[in-house]
């Protein structure tokens, strides 16, 4: 099929031949279905057919199954006179095993190359939106990204915004004049918020080298898209972190990628697997911002693909933008389920051969009901079809292999090594330096200066036969005062008296 991506049939009560038009592909999709039912042989079987049309694919593993399309499946495999049978069913006269080319990617860097970006890239609001944090929270948050920019302090990764965050609770009262009011039980519990971030590994998000989207987006000597997958089996146990991480790409690639229009074929398809983590329990600000992401993203040539159990797992303004549709089977054991299945079923042009929510709720395993975008971009009535079985190994692929596929990467040595330059932490920590160091000097000029005042004092004294004991002074001399003075100078000898000093200078970091 001509700049389509075969997608099944089977003819009689199936469709004949299913395609996908490559020039409609970035109008996003769907894929939807019960555990079990089929999806992640869906979502595998269309990213060979894109990487095949020379389109990058970046995809997330979260049952760590889809690592086998970095290798060709095998007639040893259980499910082969199945396949080859489906195969035949469907039409398929020159069905065989093959591999992709496959870039691995792990938050945790060990199943696959590290990702990172910085938290100045990531920004406050899906910061905020990772930490669950109030709106009071969220806007010291602001505060704190506002400041990092007006004083050249870069917020790379965790430990900058930790020692960000001391410093304005420290200069609040400054702050508060121009910001308003930064209350430190709000300080306090974003500290708190960084620190389960931190436990629950987010301290391995954030930090340099970050990812460069050029390295997403990679096509081979031999034409075919590159296979990004991203490792998420350990991350789903943090699933905000998952959800943001992602939402943060989609960001990424809006914001930089520049404008194409309607292109022959997409130039990077995203696959948001559990994409219901995306709008759980999400506020309406981010909501908006998934819906205007996905409304523009694809004059960037890129097309977005939420996978999910339910339709309905997906708000409904997004879910009018999904052009293209893959519903695998919803099963109706109660009311609510009946009515979702309902509501499934009414967002299909119909079919005058078979009831929509007959077909959706009887196709089995590895069947789907399918809607594509036909010319002008109109959506193609329901089908009923097979799902073509995928070429590439069906269920993950070995350490060993794993390991080999890295080593031939594109990208292999690049983000291994962690970098740490100057940041805000660094320059805070100097400025803490520079006023202890002052505060020092200021410390042993005042000993000095009492020192040589002691002296004085004695010498002038000091009779020529013994020390006068008297401790009197004229009126005149400035006695209240000097005592003061003396007390004054004794007391910033000690700890009490370094920190009084420390305090008074810690007013100068901001200028400094």
């Amino acid at each position: 099929m001509e700049n389509q991506i075969f997608i099944g049939g089977g003819g009689a009560e199936y469709a004949e031949a299913q395609g996908m038009a490559l020039k409609y592909a970035n109008r996003h999709g769907l894929i939807a279905g019960a555990t079990g039912t089929g999806k992640t042989v869906t979502l595998q079987i269309l990213a060979e057919g894109f990487s095949k049309a020379g389109v990058p694919v970046f995809l997330s593993d979260v049952k760590g199954d889809l690592s086998g399309l970095a290798a060709a499946g095998s007639a040893d495999f259980k499910l082969h006179d199945a396949f080859t049978s489906r195969a035949q069913t469907i039409g398929i006269d020159d069905y065989s095993y093959e591999s992709f080319p496959v870039t691995f990617w792990d938050l945790f860097g060990q199943q696959g190359h590290p990702v990172r970006t910085t938290l100045a890239d990531m920004g406050p609001l899906l910061l905020s939106r990772l930490m669950a944090l109030t709106d009071a929270q969220e806007g010291v948050m602001n505060i704190a990204f506002r400041v990092a920019d007006e004083e050249g302090m870069a917020l790379l990764d965790l430990k900058d915004l930790q020692a960000l965050l001391v410093w304005i609770g420290e200069n609040a009262d400054n702050l508060a004049l121009r910001y308003g009011n930064v209350s430190p039980r709000s300080v306090g519990a974003i500290q708190r918020q960084l620190m389960v971030l931190e436990n629950q590994g987010g301290s391995k998000l954030f930090g340099e080298p970050a990812l460069e989207l050029a390295d997403l987006m990679h096509v081979g000597a031999g034409g075919r898209g590159q296979i990004n997958i991203l490792a998420s089996d350990k991350l789903m146990n943090s699933p905000r972190l998952y959800a943001t991480f992602l939402l943060w790409l989609l960001s990424e690639l809006f914001e930089n990628l520049p404008e194409v229009g309607d292109p022959d074929k997409p130039k990077l398809v995203f696959f948001f697997d559990e994409a219901h983590l995306l709008f759980d329990d999400a506020p309406k600000a981010l909501v908006d911002k998934v819906e205007q992401v996905a409304r523009l993203i694809r004059s960037k040539g890129v097309g977005i693909y939420f996978i999910t159990q339910n339709p309905d797992d997906v708000p409904e303004d997004i879910l009018g933008q999904l052009g293209n549709r893959f519903q695998h089977a919803l099963r109706a054991f109660t009311a609510r389920d009946r009515k979702a299945l309902k509501r499934a079923a009414e967002t299909y042009r119909p079919n005058p051969r078979f009831e929509t929510v007959d077909a959706i709720r009887d196709v089995g395993v590895g069947e789907a009901v399918t809607s594509m975008l036909q010319k002008k971009g109109v959506p193609g009535i329901v089908e009923r079809t097979l799902i073509r079985p995928p070429s590439s190994k069906l269920g993950p692929i070995d350490a060993a292999t794993r390991k080999q596929v890295m080593a031939a990467s594109p990208v292999q040595g690049k983000y291994e090594q962690l970098l740490d330059r100057r940041s805000a932490y660094e320059i805070l920590a100097a400025r803490a330096d520079q006023a202890a160091k002052e505060a020092a000097e200021a410390e042993e000029r005042a000993e000095e200066q009492s020192t040589a005042e002691r002296e004085f004092n004695a010498g002038r004294r000091y009779s020529g036969n013994k020390v006068s004991r008297s401790t009197s002074r004229k009126s005149g001399s400035g006695g209240f005062g000097a005592a003061i003075t003396s007390v004054v100078l004794k007391e910033l000898k000690g700890t009490t008296g370094r920190r009084i000093v420390r305090g008074i200078l810690g007013g100068f970091f901001k200028g400094r």
